[in-house]
Formats: structure tokens, sequence, C-alpha cells
């Protein structure tokens, strides 16, 4: 979903299986993806490749998107460390959407909900939106603990975990989700790569690259 606009063309979101044993094609900086002139910070320890996806709950091709990630991560080479960003846009309530998912996170909740969320927004429609739903919400879910969940919801921690996802946005200067970021050094979203399926082999191409250094 583009920043502003908040649109991708649906095409964009078909993805095909993935040649496992394909030759690696020629991917060009500037035409399908972009390096970042400045490089930004990465939370993963050396001889670790960061992978970060930017999304929101709000976006509905982050909805799409999902249930093709998925599937892609838990193949990804134990060298490539993932993990996901909620993005300060996207919707009216976004730093609510950045506090569910970090709330998510810290109670490590996030691969059993992930789905849920993306169904029950885009596809149930139901209203969770705002602080007060969303913590409504998640007093009405099997599994998850209603008030540790508002507990953490309302913490320090998520909230400062919040704002460095707004940093890490504009630090990899996040034009549209879904989106990636590359071991702080690239930036990949499915207009620069043609489509989410090409997005994910770039990905793929670049953390290959960094892992050789």
């Amino acid at each position: 979903m583009k920043r502003r606009d908040f649109s991708l063309a649906a095409a964009a979101m078909t993805l095909a299986p993935l040649a496992a044993n394909a030759q690696a094609p020629a991917f060009k900086s500037g035409k399908d993806y972009v390096t970042l002139g400045k490089p930004v910070p990465v939370d993963t320890p050396a001889g670790k490749v960061e992978v970060v996806e930017f999304f929101s709950y709000n976006c509905p091709h982050c909805a799409a998107f999902e249930p093709k990630l998925e599937p892609w991560v838990k193949k990804l080479p134990p060298q490539v460390a993932f993990r996901r960003v909620p993005v300060p846009f996207v919707g009216n309530d976004v730093e609510t959407k950045q506090k569910l998912y970090y709330t998510l996170e810290a109670m490590g909740k996030v691969d059993e909900f992930q789905m849920k969320l993306f169904q029950a927004i885009h596809v149930e429609r139901q209203r969770i939106f705002g602080d007060a739903a969303v913590i409504e919400w998640a007093g009405k879910q099997p599994g998850l603990d209603a008030k540790k969940f508002e507990e953490t919801f309302k913490s320090f921690g998520v909230a400062s975990k919040a704002k460095r996802a707004s940093q890490l946005t504009e630090a990899y200067q996040v034009a549209g989700v879904p989106a990636f970021g590359v071991a702080g050094r690239y930036y990949v979203d499915g207009e620069l790569a043609g489509s989410m399926d090409r997005a994910l082999q770039v990905v793929d191409f670049l953390a290959a690259e960094a892992r050789r250094g």
C-alpha cells in the first residue's frame, strides 16, 4: 500500500512459487531495489543478515501477502534474521496498530495471531480501530491473557518500540507496504521489483550478497 495514496496494483500481489534451484537473476540497484545513501543500524549480531518486513495491519495488500510471506520466512537460511516492523502510516490509528504488534511480540504471540488479525480486519471486517477496540478484541481471544495484554499494550516498553519503528521506517525511506529492508543497506518493495513475488527474489539475492560481505 503506497504511503501517500495507499494504492498498489492488485496484480503486484500475484505470487508464484519460487524456483529454489533456478539461477539467480541479475538485479540492479536503482532499478530493482534502492541502495541507501546512509546505512541504517541493524539489531543483529555479526555474521547475521537482518531482513525487515515493513507492514501495517490496516493494509489490504499486506493481508494478501502474508500467506505467501510466512512459508518464505520459514525457508530462510539460519544466517538471515527476519523481523517485522509496523509502519506509522496507513489509516488513522497507526500508533495503536504498532502497539498491537509489539504487544503480541512481547507476549510471544505473533505467529499465532498475525494471520488471525489480518483475517479479522480485512475478511470479517471487524472494527478493531483505536486502543479501546484493540483491548476489547484481545479480551475475546482464546490463548491471550487479557490482563497481561492490556498491561503490556499500555507499557513504556511497547510505546518505545513503536517510536523506534517509526524512526526505522523513515531511515529506510519506506514508500509503501509491504516492503523490505535488507542488511541496513537496501530497500525493496513491489513497485520497484515489479511484483511482490519478484521482491522476494530480490531480497534473497541481496541477503546472499550481504552474507558474502
